[in-house]
């Protein structure tokens, strides 16, 4: 506890948590941000200060249905991990054959990283070694590739798993009102008022205005385009990314439900266990897009909120590609229909680091922002920065590596390539959501 006693949150949106916001999802990977991001001494550290809480029942335990249903990690045969080469130890003692594989790609990166932290690991090497992770009686691809790509190799990350994401974000919005913090929801901020270096005040849509002592802004992809003022266009940039779902039925869901979260790290594709409501989600981890408005620098995030008849669809292309990579793993529900569609909002810094810092400009205001894809991974922790940041108690090297005006050395190695503008026009419609097999 940090004994603040006058704490207001603003949110633009009327329902809480926002429907569109990208963190009020229905599933989340969760430890899994040990192959999302290449882990360096300032990720260590915060990782470090999880400290259990990742798995406590105070916090995760009542939205995280499958903790530790463990994450496979596939990519081109060479390049994700096992084979022959420097044998190593995993938690439990036994001896591995692993690979050093090669160190230049993001897979390889992952496993070193994982092998370093001491998860529980097994080796995928062959397409054999893949398909007998999943449960008996799962209908799986073969791996062997399809001419052009295989996918031969990869790993397993037994202390890997998912949660969902909604319902963590209602029950830390619960417990930020029981420790008496004033939520008002529908309050969209349209300006600050600043004088001196300081913000004074926030004035919001609707004209209410709100005194300021000290501001925070946790607006996530909307943050550049919320507060153009701030020149954020340079540091962030949202990002639209797309995911799928699929209903399925209750023998469906509880034939699937003990599947792993998997990731083939060569297209992005990911795909997550059925939810409690037997939804299956599928998605890629890729560029994303961007939405430019007429006469503006800003990408700006398109969803049902800012078009409520067509905001949750997904280019046509991408549809067909999510089709395409859950074939090559599930290929019995690649056969159904898609229930739904949507752009998940990202806001992405240039090397994929996120944004816990004060405004250069502006002594009293602290940004948190860039999550980058990869931020609720750390839930139990990262407002823990933010206040250390406040407090000037946050490790200097972590000031540094998540400073808004830092110098970008490296780039996301997480996914290649540069976003592309979205085009109205090529579209999914609810024609394009049904099997493949219908009319």
């Amino acid at each position: 506890m940090r004994k603040y006693t006058d704490i207001t949150v603003l949110d633009r949106s009327s329902i809480l948590p926002a429907p569109d916001a990208s963190s009020n999802d229905i599933n989340r990977s969760l430890v899994f941000v040990l192959q999302w991001r290449t882990i360096s001494i300032g990720y260590l550290l915060v990782l470090d200060r999880l400290d259990g809480l990742v798995y406590s029942s105070l916090l995760l335990g009542p939205f995280c249905p499958h903790p530790r249903s463990g994450v496979v990690v596939l990519d081109n045969d060479g390049s994700a991990a096992p084979a022959a080469g420097e044998p190593h130890e995993d938690e439990k003692g036994r001896d591995h054959d692993f690979a050093s594989a090669n160190g230049s790609t993001y897979a390889s990166e992952s496993f070193l990283n994982d092998l370093k932290l001491g998860c529980s690991l097994v080796p995928l090497p062959d397409p054999a070694t893949i398909r007998s992770v999943f449960p008996a009686g799962i209908p799986v691809g073969s791996f062997e590739g399809n001419g052009t790509r295989t996918l031969r190799q990869g790993y397993l990350n037994r202390d890997g798993g998912w949660a969902d994401a909604g319902q963590g974000v209602n029950i830390l919005l619960s417990r930020v009102r029981q420790l008496g913090a004033k939520v008002h929801p529908g309050k969209a901020v349209s300006s600050l008022q600043h004088d001196n270096g300081r913000v004074i005040a926030v004035r919001c849509t609707d004209d209410s205005v709100y005194d300021v002592d000290l501001l925070v802004i946790a607006t996530g992809s909307w943050s550049p385009s919320a507060f153009p003022d701030l020149r954020l266009q340079d540091a962030c940039l949202a990002t639209g990314q797309c995911v799928a779902m699929i209903q399925l039925t209750e023998e469906e869901a509880e034939r699937y439900q003990d599947i792993p979260v998997v990731l083939n790290f060569s297209t992005g594709f990911y795909a997550f266990p059925p939810t409690a409501k037997n939804v299956f989600k599928i998605a890629v981890h890729a560029p994303g897009f961007t939405h430019f408005t007429p006469n503006s620098r800003i990408s700006t995030p398109r969803t049902i909120t800012t078009d409520p008849d067509n905001g949750s669809a997904i280019p046509k292309h991408i549809l067909q590609g999510l089709r395409n990579g859950l074939r090559e793993v599930f290929p019995d529900l690649a056969k159904k229909p898609f229930s739904a569609t949507r752009l998940c909002w990202y806001n992405d810094s240039p090397d994929g680091d996120w944004i816990i810092s004060k405004h250069p400009a502006l002594q009293n205001l602290i940004l948190a922002t860039g999550g980058s894809g990869h931020a609720y991974k750390f839930l139990p922790v990262i407002g823990r920065l933010v206040a250390d940041l406040i407090e000037g108690s946050l490790e200097p090297n972590l000031v540094e590596k998540f400073a808004v005006n830092r110098v970008h050395g490296r780039v996301d190695g997480s996914r290649s390539g540069a976003p592309t503008e979205l085009d109205l026009n090529q579209l999914c419609s609810p024609r394009d959501l049904l099997a493949p097999n219908l009319p």
